[in-house]
């Protein structure tokens, strides 16, 4: 487990740094280098470390740990093929740790961010139909049963291909810089993370590492299936190479309008649920 947290670490950073450089791209800047992420928390590791004097020290410094905590338990989830139930129920409770971080320093900045954490929760509504979706279908949640499933049936993203665009949205909402990443918008500087510094800066880099390592990686596994190393690494960047695109051309919303076009989206999913509902 220790070999893959470290791949999962090192990886999520690349794919963090190529995040970057897609954008950067796709709007006419060079951009920095893919492991520009990988430097960033290097240099945050060893930059001098203090906690605010404003601060709720135990909450401020043990928030981290719960950070990168929660994102190694879902993926253990994931490589253990265990239910898709415990892995977004984790994904719930990294809300947890962006309010936790954000109330934590008493900076109004941080705290502006943390309390859009708590406004942007709608994010987490598609995952029921995620979880409705697959379950019709195959009648299990387990993520070894899935890969098994698809094994003799075909991929379930042209099966039930709602439900993937469900777990798509859910993935671009935690993407940086994308359309519904109001927590760490710039009129709040770096929103929920903006006190957090030195080596706890590193620490939430590192689970924000594991974090986009582990939705990448659980959303080819439950809607395209087990493929070979090379192939696996494909599907992950083609599906982050999406994400970034996204995130480039579209604007940054407000908050308000964050979670107007989620709900709406919910709504659809509701529909299409009800549908498969009935047809059933």
């Amino acid at each position: 487990m220790l070999v893959e947290l470290v791949i999962a670490v090192v990886m999520g950073l690349l794919f963090l740094g190529i995040h970057r450089k897609v954008i950067a791209r796709i709007q006419g800047r060079p951009g920095p280098p893919i492991w520009q992420e990988i430097l960033h928390t290097l240099k945050f590791s060893f930059k001098e470390t203090w906690v605010p004097r404003t601060a709720s020290t135990l909450l401020y410094v043990g928030i981290i740990a719960v950070a990168m905590g929660i994102w190694t338990a879902a993926l253990y989830v994931v490589l253990a093929g265990g239910s898709i139930l415990i892995l977004f129920g984790i994904y719930m409770l990294h809300k947890m740790v962006e309010h936790g971080v954000g109330l934590s320093p008493g900076s109004p900045y941080a705290k502006f961010g943390g309390i859009r954490s708590v406004i942007s929760a709608s994010s987490e509504i598609p995952l029921f139909a995620v979880i409705g979706g697959i379950y019709f279908f195959t009648g299990s949640l387990m993520i070894s049963d899935l890969v098994a499933y698809q094994a003799d049936n075909g991929p379930l993203l042209l099966s039930i291909l709602p439900a993937a665009i469900a777990m798509y949205l859910v993935i671009l909402s935690k993407m940086h810089y994308g359309p519904f990443s109001i927590v760490e918008a710039k009129e709040i500087v770096s929103g929920y993370q903006t006190e957090h510094f030195g080596v706890w800066r590193a620490g939430l880099q590192i689970g924000d590492a594991i974090k986009t390592f582990v939705l990448l990686y659980a959303f080819v596994l439950i809607f395209v299936g087990q493929l070979g190393p090379v192939l696996l690494l494909v599907a992950m960047l083609a599906l982050l190479v999406s994400l970034s695109f996204i995130c480039a051309v579209s604007p940054m919303l407000s908050p308000y309008d964050s979670v107007t076009v989620q709900m709406v989206a919910i709504c659809i999913l509701v529909v299409w649920l009800g549908v498969l509902v009935v047809i059933g």
